[in-house]
C-alpha cells in the first residue's frame, strides 16, 4: 500500500483544474470554471470545476468529486491505479509502505494469479497465429466467422491446444505455482490426481476488466465436445456477476455515446465492434445482475438490449427487464429480423447502413414489450388479462413516480384500458412490491417498546442486538429506515463539523460542539443505532474526525486572526485618510468591525464546509468517498452557520433545524415500525386472550404518547454538551 504521507501528497498537488483540463476545455465562470462534461455528450457546458472546493461536479449527469474521483471514472481505474496516475502527472515518488503479512500473502496471490493470467493470455495467442493447430483449427473458424485481424487483435483472441496437459506444462516449467493455475481456473485435477489443461481445442476470449486486466477466460469448443462453452470459475480476481465482456474496449464510446448496446455472447460484441458500434457489451449468456448494472452505471444510464428474431428467446429475455426498470435505467430495445442475431447482422450490413439500422428500430423497452406479448393474445381476454399484468408489474418496479406515470399515460392508449384502472394496479404492484422489499428485513427483530412511558426509548437495531445482522448485510438492503438514516447521514456530511456554541446557566459560552456530537448525543439518550452498515460505518468514521477537526480549528483561528487584524488595520487606516467627523468616524468604524466579524465566521465557515470533503472526498475507503461525493455534490446553501447569536437567526438558515427535523423523521419511521409490529401481535392474538391484549393496548398507547410528545419538541431546542 501507498505511504499514507505520501498519498496526502499526492492530495495536496493535485489540482482539480489541471487535472480536470487535461481532459476538458475550461473557461472561467465567476469563482467556478465551466466546460462541456467529459462523461456525457452535450452542447452547453454544465460541468462545474471548483478551484476552492478542489471539485468537480455535472449537474445533467451527476458525476463528479475529487481529482481522485474524476480519474477513477475518466480512466476506469481503481483507487490505487488513479494515485499512481496523479502521483505520475506530478512528479511525486510513491514508497509503498510495509504490508502485514496476511496483506503480502493475499496481494501476492492476487498479483500471481493476474499475472499468470497474462501470460496465458499471450501464450493463446502464440498459439493461434504461430502452432500448426491454432492456424489450422482457431484462425480458421475465427476468419468463418468475418472476424477481422483487427478485431482478433483488439479482444487478444487466442486458441488453446488439444493436448492433455500442454499448457499446464508449459506453465509449471515457466515458474507458476500449481496452486495459482487452479485458482484462476487454467488447470483442474481428474478423480485420478492428474492435473489436465481446463481449455483444451478451443477458442479463447480473455475477459479484461475497466483496468485492462485479464481477469479470466472463454473457452468455444470446435470438435464437438459435450461443452460449446466452458468459462474461468469464480476466484480472488473475477466475478462473473460483476463483469462484463467488452467492457474494456467499449467503456470509452459508452461515456462519449452515453449509451451501452447490451448483447448476449462474444461474438457478437466483437462482430459489432468490428462494424463501428464500439459501446457493446454482453452479459455472456447469463441474466444482468446488480454488479454488472453497476458497472454500466459507471459510464452511461441508457443501455438498449438487442434482441435476435427467435420469439421465444425474446419472451424469455423480457422476463429480466424489470430488475433493469428498478435500478432506473433508461432501457430500449432493437430487435433484429427472424434468423439474424446481432452478429451476423453486423455482416450482413455495412458499417453506416448498422447504424441507421439500430436508429431506426429502437424502440422504449415497454413498447417494444406490449407488442410482442400482444402478438399473440388475438381475441383471448385471458391472454390479453395476461399481458396487462405483466406490463403493470413492469411498470411497478419503476421507482421514479413521473415516469410511471408517462408510462401508465402511454400504456393507457397502447392497450386500450382506462389510465384510472392502470393507475390503481400499478399502484398496488408498487406498494406490494415496496412491501415485499421491506420483507427482507426481519422488522420483527426491532426491541419490544418497555410498558413505563418515561423509560420508553425509541430503539433500532444495531449489530450487537441482531446476529442476523452480522452474517449477511445484504439482508438490510431495503429496510423501510435507510432512506431515513440516508437523510441524516447527508446532513452530517454536509453540516457535521457546523459549529454549535451552547451557553451555561449563567450565560457564560461553553466549549465549541459541533453538529456530529449534537446528533450522536441525541441517537444515545433514544438507543438509536444507525441500521445500514455503510452508513455506520460513516457515522462512526465522522465521529472519530471531531478531534483532531477541532485541534486543526484552533490552529486555523490563529490564521484567521492574524488575517482579520491585517484588513482591521488596513480599514482603519483608510477610515482616517477620509475627511470625516467624529460622528462618521464611529458609524465607519462600527460597520467595519460588522464587516469583519462576519468575515471571520465565513473563513471558519468555509473551513469547517471543506473539512470533511477534503479528509473523506478522496480517501482510500470506497464506502466513506462515495457517500461523501453523493451528499456534497448536491446543490445546498447554508448561511451564518458559525454565527454566534444563533438564536437571532431565521429559521429556515439554522443548521440545527435541518438536523432536528431528520432525526426526528428518522425516530417517527422507527415508531411506525413499532407500531406495525405491536398491531400485527394484536392481530394474531386469541380474542379470548383478553389479557395479553391489554397489554398490547397500553404499549401502543405508550408509543403513541411518545410520538405525540416528540411532536411538541419540533419547536426551539436547548443545546448543551452535558446533557
Amino acid at each position: 500500500m501507498i505511504d499514507p504521507v505520501i498519498v496526502q501528497k499526492i492530495k495536496d498537488a493535485a489540482d482539480i483544474v489541471d487535472v480536470v483540463s487535461d481532459y476538458v476545455h475550461l473557461v472561467r465562470r465567476g469563482a467556478n470554471y465551466m466546460g462541456l462534461c467529459p462523461f456525457h455528450n452535450e452542447r452547453t457546458p454544465s460541468f462545474s470545476v471548483n478551484k476552492g472546493r478542489n471539485f468537480c461536479y455535472c449537474f445533467s449527469c451527476h458525476k463528479g468529486g475529487s481529482p481522485i474521483n474524476f480519474i477513477m471514472e475518466k480512466e476506469g481505474v481503481s483507487y490505487h491505479e488513479a494515485l499512481l496516475h496523479l502521483a505520475k502527472k506530478y512528479g511525486i515518488e510513491v514508497r509503498e509502505r510495509e504490508l502485514t503479512n496476511e496483506e503480502k500473502e493475499a496481494q501476492t496471490r492476487r498479483e500471481g494469479m493476474l499475472v499468470a493470467n497474462e501470460w496465458a493470455r499471450n501464450y493463446f495467442i502464440d498459439n493461434l497465429h504461430n502452432k500448426e493447430e491454432g492456424k489450422d483449427v482457431g484462425l480458421t473458424y475465427i476468419y468463418g466467422r468475418k472476424v477481422t485481424p483487427e478485431a482478433i487483435k483488439a479482444f487478444y483472441l487466442g486458441y488453446a491446444i488439444d493436448k492433455g496437459s500442454d499448457f499446464t506444462e508449459a506453465a509449471l516449467r515457466k515458474g507458476f505455482s500449481l496452486d495459482i493455475l487452479k485458482a484462476t481456473g487454467l488447470t483442474g485435477t481428474s478423480q485420478t490426481g492428474a492435473n489436465y489443461d481446463r481449455f483444451r481445442g478451443r477458442v479463447i476470449f480473455p475477459v479484461i476488466n475497466t483496468a485492462g486486466k485479464t481477469i479470466a477466460f472463454g473457452g468455444r469448443d470446435l470438435k464437438g465436445g459435450p461443452a460449446k462453452y466452458i468459462n474461468s470459475p469464480e476466484s480472488e480476481v473475477y466475478s462473473k456477476s460483476r463483469e462484463l465482456y467488452g467492457i474494456y474496449q467499449a467503456k470509452g464510446d459508452m461515456v462519449k455515446e452515453n449509451k451501452v448496446y447490451l448483447v448476449e455472447g462474444y461474438l457478437d460484441v466483437i462482430g459489432m465492434w468490428q462494424s463501428g458500434v464500439k459501446n457493446v457489451v454482453a452479459s455472456s449468456g447469463t441474466s444482468l445482475t446488480d454488479g454488472q448494472i453497476a458497472l454500466i452505471h459507471r459510464f452511461t444510464d441508457n443501455v438498449v438490449l438487442i434482441y435476435d428474431g427467435d420469439s421465444a428467446g425474446i419472451k424469455a429475455s423480457l422476463r429480466g427487464i424489470d430488475m433493469l426498470l428498478a435500478h432506473n435505467l433508461n432501457v430500449k430495445a432493437v430487435p433484429l429480423p427472424e434468423g439474424d442475431d446481432p452478429d451476423s447482422l453486423a455482416a450482413k450490413l455495412t458499417p453506416e447502413e448498422l447504424r441507421e439500422y439500430l436508429k431506426k428500430n429502437e424502440i422504449d423497452i415497454i413498447r417494444f414489450k406490449i407488442k410482442i406479448l400482444l402478438d399473440d393474445v388475438q381475441n383471448d381476454p385471458q391472454k390479453r388479462w395476461m399481458v396487462v399484468r405483466s406490463i403493470v408489474e413492469s411498470i411497478a418496479h419503476i421507482p421514479d413516480k413521473i415516469k410511471r406515470e408517462i408510462y401508465i399515460q402511454e400504456c393507457s392508449q397502447l392497450l386500450e384500458i382506462k389510465e384510472a384502472s392502470l393507475n390503481s394496479d400499478v399502484a398496488k404492484a408498487r406498494v406490494r412490491i415496496v412491501e415485499q422489499e421491506k420483507t427482507k428485513r426481519n422488522i420483527a427483530s426491532l426491541p419490544p417498546s418497555t410498558s413505563e412511558t418515561e423509560e420508553i426509548k425509541i430503539s433500532s437495531v444495531s449489530k450487537e442486538e441482531n446476529p442476523e445482522m452480522k452474517k449477511e448485510d445484504n439482508s438490510l438492503v431495503n429496510s423501510p429506515l435507510h432512506p431515513l438514516e440516508q437523510e441524516l447521514l447527508d446532513n452530517c456530511l454536509r453540516f457535521g463539523l457546523v459549529g454549535l456554541w451552547p451557553s451555561d446557566e449563567a450565560g457564560n459560552e461553553e466549549e465549541l460542539v459541533t453538529v456530529i456530537e449534537y446528533i450522536a448525543a441525541e441517537l444515545e439518550i433514544d438507543g438509536i443505532t444507525f441500521t445500514h452498515p455503510e452508513y455506520l460505518h460513516v457515522f462512526s468514521q465522522l465521529q472519530e474526525m471531531v478531534d483532531q477537526f477541532k485541534k486543526d480549528l484552533k490552529e486555523q483561528e490563529g490564521s484567521i486572526r492574524r488575517k482579520i487584524e491585517q484588513k482591521r488595520n488596513e480599514g482603519y487606516a483608510q477610515i482616517g485618510q477620509r475627511n470625516l467627523s467624529i460622528t462618521d468616524i464611529k458609524r465607519e468604524e462600527k460597520k467595519l468591525e460588522s464587516k469583519l466579524e462576519v468575515l471571520e465566521s465565513q473563513e471558519k465557515e468555509n473551513f469547517a464546509k471543506n473539512y470533511i470533503l477534503n479528509h473523506f472526498g478522496s480517501h482510500s475507503d470506497p464506502i466513506l468517498r462515495k457517500h461523501t461525493n453523493r451528499a456534497l455534490a448536491e446543490k445546498h446553501q447554508l448561511s451564518s452557520i458559525f454565527t454566534k447569536n444563533i438564536e437571532n437567526t431565521n429559521n429556515e438558515d439554522k443548521v440545527i433545524n435541518l438536523i432536528v427535523k431528520s432525526l426526528n423523521v428518522l425516530k417517527n419511521g422507527i415508531i411506525d415500525l413499532q407500531l406495525k409490529q405491536l398491531m400485527d401481535e394484536l392481530k394474531q392474538i386469541d380474542s379470548n386472550n383478553t389479557e395479553k391484549a391489554a397489554e398490547l393496548h397500553k404499549r401502543i398507547g405508550d408509543i403513541i404518547r411518545v410520538r405525540s410528545n416528540m411532536a411538541k419538541d419540533m419547536g426551539e431546542r436547548i443545546i448543551s454538551p452535558n446533557r
